[in-house]
């Protein structure tokens, strides 16, 4: 019992590990051709946004709008395949209940499990 105990806490402090390398770890998505950038934490916070002169149209606001969603969109996309690649190695690929009980943010979260 104390074996599987420590292996539980060993699992923990590498999922806390992994969670403040992903909290440091920045991904980008884009969106119309890379008129639109968007950077995000591995947590999926915003922490940047590009948008080019090209992509600036006053009469039409509407397709700028509908490019930043896009663009956080893919990068939020990009931070979750990486929270899995970072976390699925700790977790052993195991996802949901586990990853909740292990301090995830539940499925669809940023993190992604």
């Amino acid at each position: 019992m104390s074996a599987l105990l420590a292996q539980a806490q060993a699992m923990q402090e590498r999922l806390l590990a992994a969670k403040d390398e992903l909290a440091e770890a920045t991904v980008t998505g884009s969106a119309a051709s890379g008129l639109v950038t968007a950077t995000v934490s591995g947590t999926g916070q915003l922490v940047g946004l590009d948008i080019k002169p090209e992509a600036l149209d006053p009469e039409d606001t509407e397709t700028l709008a509908d490019m930043i969603v896009a663009a956080v969109r893919d990068a939020n996309d990009n931070a979750d395949a990486l929270a899995q690649e970072r976390l699925g190695d700790v977790t052993g690929g195991f996802g949901g209940e586990l990853g909740d009980a292990l301090g995830g943010s539940g499925p669809g979260g940023p993190l992604g499990f």
